[in-house]
Formats: structure tokens, C-alpha cells, sequence
């Protein structure tokens, strides 16, 4: 007799009828499938997770540790990224747009991630500008994004915030895995520098 007829003769076994008849076929299924995980294995989190306490985790959230005195200064943003998501449907909306900024401005133009790279979860380019562009970059983004998703954010001392806490997004925001991002360490630099690589050779519109 297989595995599966077997099951089957049980369930219509007496005992079975009885919990149909007592509560029903879903019931019966239930315990038929409760009894063939019990003897399937055991669960690698063991059987004490139910008492386990509900805890609070710890704030990542910049100013809620303590909360500030006074406002941090604006200056302590030393420049910005500009992350462009694509996938597979809109990868030629990215190429045109990557073209488009090469061509109109001085920046720090990085290469393709066709796959999830640092905290960006899906294909994605990314371009650094200064803070004296930011008034023409952003509303030409605004503008100009052809319906992709954009995470704006600024370069400070703190990747983590910068990228959860300070950013701005075009058309809808999505999930980004900075969590675990942390401050630079002794002999790094405060703050991710960028470096232009694009001449530009087409006059932006106005």
C-alpha cells in the first residue's frame, strides 16, 4: 500500500468518521496534517517561541534617541545621489534617461547594477551631483523621470539616514536595505565623496 493510500484509509478509518462526523471534513484534514508534520521532523526555532517576549527594537531613527536641542545645520550635506530603479519592462525609459542626464550635466555618473546592489533591491543607476545643482536637478528629474522611481538623497555623515530618513522620492518611494548601513570608521572619509566624470554637450532646456 503507498504512502498516500494509507493516509486515505485512515482518514476514512472509525476514528476519522467519528471527527467528521463531529467536525467535519476540514477537521479531519487538520489533524491528518498536524500528525504528518509531528512525525516529518522537528522546527530549527525548537518549541518554546510562543513564550517568547515581545520586545522593542532599537531606534535607528535619527533624533529619537535623544531628542535634539537645536536643528542640525544644512551645511552638513556635502552633496547628493540620485538613484534611478528599472526592470526588465522599463530598462529602455532607463537608458533614455541615463543618455539624457550624461549629455546635459557635470556629474558623478555610475555604471549599471542589473542586479540588487548595496541597499537597492532592484536594477538600478545612480548619478552624484553638488548641492548648487540640486535647484535645477531635482524639478528636472520631477519632469523628466518617465514614470521611474527615484530615491534622492543627501551625502552626510550618517549613510543610514541619508538613505531612509533624508530622502526625497519621485513619483512613489520603495524599499531600501540600509538598515544595517553604518557611519564611517576611524581613517574613512565623514562622507562619500564624489568625483564628475560626464562633459556634457547638449544645452539644457529652459
Amino acid at each position: 500500500m503507498s504512502n498516500e493510500d494509507q493516509e486515505w484509509a485512515d482518514l476514512l478509518s472509525p476514528t476519522r468518521r467519528g471527527l467528521l462526523r463531529g467536525g467535519g471534513l476540514l477537521a479531519a484534514f487538520a489533524a491528518s496534517g498536524i500528525a504528518a508534520a509531528q512525525t516529518a521532523g522537528k522546527s530549527p526555532w525548537g518549541y518554546e517561541t510562543y513564550k517568547e517576549a515581545t520586545t522593542q527594537p532599537r531606534s535607528v531613527r535619527p533624533g529619537e534617541q535623544t531628542l535634539p536641542t537645536r536643528p542640525r545645520a544644512y551645511t552638513d550635506i556635502k552633496s547628493y545621489h540620485a538613484h534611478i530603479y528599472f526592470d526588465e519592462d522599463t530598462f529602455q525609459k532607463a537608458a533614455l534617461l541615463h543618455k539624457w542626464v550624461a549629455e546635459r550635466f557635470e556629474v558623478e555618473l555610475g555604471n549599471w547594477n542589473l542586479e540588487p546592489r548595496g541597499p537597492h533591491v532592484t536594477p538600478s543607476f545612480y548619478f552624484g551631483f553638488s548641492n548648487e545643482q540640486l535647484q535645477v536637478i531635482v524639478p528636472w528629474l520631477q519632469l523628466n523621470s518617465l514614470g521611474l522611481t527615484i530615491l534622492i538623497h543627501p551625502n552626510t555623515d550618517d549613510p543610514r539616514a541619508d538613505h531612509l530618513y533624508y530622502t526625497l522620492w519621485v513619483n512613489r518611494s520603495q524599499p531600501v536595505n540600509a538598515y544595517a548601513m553604518k557611519k564611517p570608521g576611524p581613517g574613512e572619509p565623514a562622507v562619500e565623496q564624489i568625483y564628475p566624470n560626464t562633459r556634457p554637450s547638449v544645452q539644457l532646456e529652459t
